[in-house]
């Protein structure tokens, strides 16, 4: 076991994961303002701890503006993954990178040594973070409002303005708001958040995890331990489709977003805002556009995070089910939503048949298991994109520069269908794309070394076999030809 280059080898992989993380996050922060109302640092610390599972409370004496008990102290779930997909690209390449050294073939000893001293540093930083990640910002009520002011028109300043910066809150104290406008100028509030150590340790494990074991299953050219060589022809083209077909549906996502800065009049808001949730909104839109229903409700200030015409549709009180039909009701592009989650997942359907091996002659058996692969994977990542983008953030919050009083918003998919769903459009892919592959020559022609190897093996496997049954035949038709030849 070569311990000194995998030591080397799992600290440069940790170290850039966690560079790209935090410098995506502190980006996209500054980008949207959020270090206008704290210190960038711990805001940085404790959006890469969200990013990589773990988890932030906000806390806070708000009572001078009419909040109080659990609405003070509320939680938040809600996991920027434009920084969680940076550091697992990251993490992931180089971690795979590393094992392409050892050949073909790679002992499972060393396989785990490798992976457990990137899991084991990677949890040391993060459990550094967890301490970073903490602030507390002071709200003056005396800069809600215009000096110079007397009391009557302090009261009609912050009539017209309030609503916009505190949310939708009707009473105060139990009196009426103007009744109380006044006394706001000479209120303060100490809000901020906090990191939660254990948690965050032990989201972040099962996120570290996740990732490396994702990123063996999804290069076709890392080499793996002697059992597992039949995955380089079964699930690793899936897989590596997969996993392209959404880091491209996310591209998009971004490159939709810098057109939409370009003529916004805050571009810098558009643009952090794509940094910090592209892969949020995209992954919500491919289930849904696959017929996925979310359920979901939104108040206050929180609603003007959600994109149009989402926001909408959540504007009541209750509860609410979100579909693609109801959507098309408020906006007929919606339907576009359809054709590209369809095209997405016809693109994963072609990769697949492009990256499997061909080992049979008929074209039928060939789309049957590109169908078969696919639709378990398909059926994997539906329920898994519903987990990732299921938002929950509480009655009342500041966190991460962005105050958010009397307001809350819960949105999530609903799993069980997304798994059916999934295996139902992953096989029509997968069968779709295999036939277009076998008619086109594409079926097998970007198979990986590894993959076909291990084609050549199995039919080896085979061939031998069939010789030995062949040779055991024979010997037993001879034997039954002399015994028949004796007499009785």
């Amino acid at each position: 076991m070569p311990w000194g280059p995998a030591l080397l080898s799992a600290i440069a992989t940790v170290s850039w994961a966690f560079l790209a993380m935090a410098g995506i996050a502190a980006l996209g922060l500054h980008l949207i303002g959020a270090d206008g109302a704290g210190a960038l640092g711990p805001m940085t610390a404790a959006a890469t701890v969200l990013a990589v599972g773990g988890s932030v409370t906000p806390y806070g004496d708000v009572s001078a503006f009419g909040l109080g008990g659990a609405q003070a102290h509320a939680a938040i779930d809600l996991a920027p993954l434009g920084v969680s997909l940076v550091g697992a690209l990251l993490l992931g390449w180089l971690f795979v990178r590393s094992l392409r050294a050892a050949g073909a073939v790679i002992g499972r000893a060393e396989l785990a040594v490798r992976a457990g001293l990137v899991a084991v540093l990677f949890l040391l930083l993060l459990a550094g973070l967890t301490w970073v990640g903490n602030d507390t910002v002071t709200i003056d009520g005396a800069t809600l409002v215009l000096r110079g002011l007397d009391r009557r028109a302090t009261e009609q300043d912050l009539l017209s303005r309030l609503p916009e910066q505190l949310g939708d809150i009707a009473e105060i104290g139990g009196g009426l708001l103007p009744d109380r406008l006044a006394e706001l100028v000479d209120a303060k509030a100490s809000v901020g958040f906090t990191v939660a150590p254990g948690r965050s340790v032990l989201g972040g494990a099962v996120w570290v995890v996740a990732v490396l074991l994702l990123a063996l299953l999804a290069s076709r050219r890392t080499p793996l331990p002697p059992g597992a060589r039949a995955l380089h022809r079964t699930v690793r083209p899936a897989v590596s489709a997969m996993c392209g077909a959404l880091v491209l549906a996310v591209g998009a996502g971004l490159v939709a977003g810098i057109y939409a800065a370009v003529g916004d009049d805050r571009p810098g808001l558009v643009l952090g805002s794509a940094l910090l949730g592209a892969p949020n909104g995209v992954w919500i839109g491919v289930p849904l556009g696959l017929f996925v229903p979310w359920y979901g409700r939104a108040s206050g200030a929180l609603r003007r995070v959600l994109p149009d015409p989402v926001d909408g549709l959540l504007a009541g009180p209750g509860g609410e089910r979100i579909t693609v039909a109801r959507l098309a009701e408020l906006d007929g592009r919606v339907w576009l939503l359809v054709a590209a989650s369809v095209l997405l997942m016809l693109t994963a359907g072609v990769l697949t048949a492009a990256r499997t091996p061909v080992r049979s002659p008929r074209p039928l058996a060939f789309a049957g298991w590109c169908a078969l692969r696919l639709g378990v994977v398909t059926a994997v990542a539906l329920p898994l994109l519903v987990g990732l983008t299921r938002v929950s953030a509480g009655a009342s919050l500041s966190v991460l520069g962005f105050d958010a009083f009397g307001a809350g918003l819960e949105l999530h998919g609903n799993a069980p269908l997304a798994l059916a769903l999934g295996a139902g459009w992953g096989a029509a892919a997968g069968a779709a794309g295999a036939f277009a592959a076998w008619a086109t020559g594409a079926a097998g022609r970007r198979a990986a070394a590894l993959a076909r190897e291990d084609v050549a093996a199995a039919a080896a496997v085979t061939r031998r076999q069939d010789g030995e049954a062949g040779a055991k035949g024979e010997e037993g038709g001879e034997g039954e030809g002399h015994d028949g030849g004796r007499g009785p």
